[in-house]
């Protein structure tokens, strides 16, 4: 199987990921754990930035699309497409969903940008996707317990609003493939909902 993991700050995707992991783990299955943007040594450095706030420029919103895509290239023909020929399941943080939530949604690019990188560079799609969705400021406050935030994370309210409208988006129009998961939920509830989908 392959399973991306959406929401925007702070709703527990990696405890998820962490539980869904272990239960995998626990049935003998193989599994690649990984993230978006990064998940191999040269799309980590693009990571590296796409999160960091001390660039000496603005980064304009085309050029953070064509980033995440040239990592995410990377990291389908690296890591995933590998690791699915080889009968393991993936469980990846973030996907292209994130992209359209982001950077569409998000940022106001256009959706053709978008669907034409994906039809050139994305071979394969996740056969689920959680979406862990939570009022924005709930996240938000879960983030900045973390440490200090990220190029995005520092983002305003309005922007993960439309963030989140997104990935709603996306739920109506892929619900057979995008599961909502409540996670204002404690941890271990959110992750039994998931197991429904898995079963």
């Amino acid at each position: 199987m392959f399973i991306s993991f959406e929401g925007t700050e702070g709703v527990g995707k990696t405890t998820l990921i962490r539980k869904i992991y272990e239960y995998f783990e626990r049935q003998g299955e193989h599994l690649v754990l990984t993230r978006e943007p990064g998940g191999t040594p040269l799309a980590e450095r693009v990571r590296d930035l796409l999160l960091a706030v001390n660039h000496e420029e603005k980064m304009a919103h085309d050029t953070e699309l064509l980033l995440i895509y040239a990592a995410r290239a990377q990291h389908i023909q690296q890591v995933i497409i590998p690791a699915l020929d080889a009968g393991k399941t993936v469980l990846t943080d973030r996907f292209t969903d994130a992209s359209y939530a982001y950077q569409c949604a998000g940022r106001g690019l256009s959706k053709e940008k978008l669907n034409i990188l994906n039809q050139t560079f994305v071979s394969q799609m996740p056969d689920i996707t959680f979406w862990l969705d939570a009022p924005i400021e709930l996240g938000m406050s879960r983030a900045r317990e973390r440490g200090a935030l990220d190029r995005f994370e520092q983002e305003k309210v309005d922007f993960f609003e439309r963030v989140r409208q997104g990935y709603h988006e996306l739920h109506q129009l892929y619900p057979e493939r995008v599961k909502r998961l409540d996670a204002t939920q404690a941890p271990e509830q959110v992750f039994e909902d998931a197991l429904i989908y898995l079963k």
